[in-house]
């Protein structure tokens, strides 16, 4: 005799609930597309939990954004005393502007890994250039979000390093005078450049953001994932169309980013309460200092993320009184990015079949790197400023040699499927 089943009580009302919006928007299509039908290599590791974090961090940003903004005051003679009032009388205040700054530094990690991870498997190859691309604007846009967002807070070291980034425009010939005062909105940084950095860091570039992320997965999904192999597993499918080599992501990697949000969650939670400066490396000293124009603090340096662009700008030497060809360097190192796809040549994609050149130019790009980044903290002194040249030479000639020494290298055959 047959089991009776009994629905669970209101499943009914929800099926139709779910039906009265399917027939007027695709919930269900995207929730099998982007999740529960949408198939990802069954071999990801944990370079692949970054993906998921920056997006996490990401709606963190925007939610502790929102409600500092109900407290703030975009005024150049309320603005600190607005921060230090959330800081002090504001209920959580404290949190939230330390989950907002710590949050900020933790979003570059991950974009960093992120990336890295990209350079370990060949993400950027074939046919995820466009997808590659994409995420460097999200890089680009992070950058210039997080630089209007410095000056915020308006504290002495926000005031001078924001004078100092937007001075480097004025290097340009011709047109640097009046693109700094376009920058600037006025003939020095005042209340109405104030005004003008907290409109694009809270309306303007959260926008672009939103739009270039959703449009990233979109693309993801549309090509497919990549995987530490590097190997398309479209090529290989099942009876019923699946890739044999992948799995739903939901819920094998919903559940696998669950814990890999937990493990990012203790870590983070654990600077907010206990190093939210973290040694003056994500607030500095001076930035508790209101911004006094009259008083200069003893050393000027960017946020620690700026710090290798810096690094690179300071290691060209000034032509002609001008600091123009250190800002085209700096420039330049970014717009490389965009062209990595085309100019990395080898055979395979993961670093697992690549010769030893690559390996090699690899570990020692991302040492360079944080090189850069020591250097950009510290005096323009030796042995720093000879430790910037050389960390700059090679980031340059990882990238325009890569057409040479990725073809020469060696390598090894790719397998027909993933391993796991």
């Amino acid at each position: 005799m047959a089991a009776n089943t009994v629905a669970p009580a209101g499943a009914g009302w929800l099926r139709s609930f779910g039906a009265w919006i399917d027939a007027r928007f695709p919930m269900t299509q995207l929730w099998n597309e982007h999740l529960a039908q949408y198939y990802a290599p069954k071999n990801f590791n944990t370079w692949y939990y970054f993906g998921s974090l920056a997006l996490l961090v990401l709606v963190l940003q925007i939610v502790t954004g929102i409600w500092l903004a109900m407290s703030y005051k975009p005024s150049a003679t309320e603005a600190f005393a607005s921060v230090e009032y959330i800081m002090r009388d504001v209920e959580w205040g404290w949190l939230l502007r330390y989950l907002h700054s710590t949050g900020s530094s933790a979003f570059f990690i991950v974009v960093y890994l992120h990336m890295f991870r990209a350079l370990l498997y060949g993400s950027h190859r074939q046919p995820r250039e466009l997808l590659w691309i994409i995420g460097v604007l999200i890089y680009v846009a992070l950058m210039a979000e997080a630089f209007f967002g410095y000056l915020l807070p308006w504290g002495n070291m926000s005031y001078w390093g924001a004078q100092v980034i937007v001075s480097l425009f004025g290097t340009f010939p011709l047109i640097g005078d009046a693109l700094v005062e376009w920058i600037r909105g006025d003939y020095f940084i005042s209340d109405i450049t104030l005004n003008r950095f907290f409109a694009l860091h809270v309306v303007a570039l959260p926008i672009v953001l939103l739009f270039l992320v959703v449009v990233h997965i979109l693309a993801l999904h549309e090509v497919g994932s990549n995987n530490p192999d590097g190997i398309e597993i479209k090529k290989t499918r099942g009876p019923d169309g699946h890739p044999l080599d992948g799995i739903p992501f939901h819920p094998y990697y919903t559940v696998k980013d669950i814990f890999g949000v937990g493990v990012f969650l203790v870590l983070f939670a654990a600077v907010v309460f206990f190093a939210p400066e973290l040694g003056g490396l994500f607030l500095e000293h001076a930035n508790f200092e209101p911004a006094n124009p009259l008083l200069t603090p003893e050393h000027i340096a960017p946020v620690w993320y700026f710090t290798p662009f810096y690094a690179m700008l300071r290691a060209v030497p000034a032509f002609a009184g001008t600091q123009v060809w250190g800002v085209l360097v700096m420039f330049a190192a970014i717009v490389l990015l965009f062209f990595l796809p085309w100019l990395d040549r080898a055979p395979v994609r993961s670093i697992r079949y690549r010769g030893p050149i690559y390996k090699v130019a690899l570990g020692l790009f991302a040492l360079a790197f944080i090189v850069l980044g020591y250097c950009g903290l510290k005096p323009a002194v030796q042995p720093f400023k000879a430790l910037s040249v050389i960390g700059t030479v090679y980031y340059f000639a990882f990238f325009l040699l890569m057409p040479w020494y990725t073809r020469i290298d060696s390598h090894q055959p790719e397998p027909g499927r993933v391993r796991c």
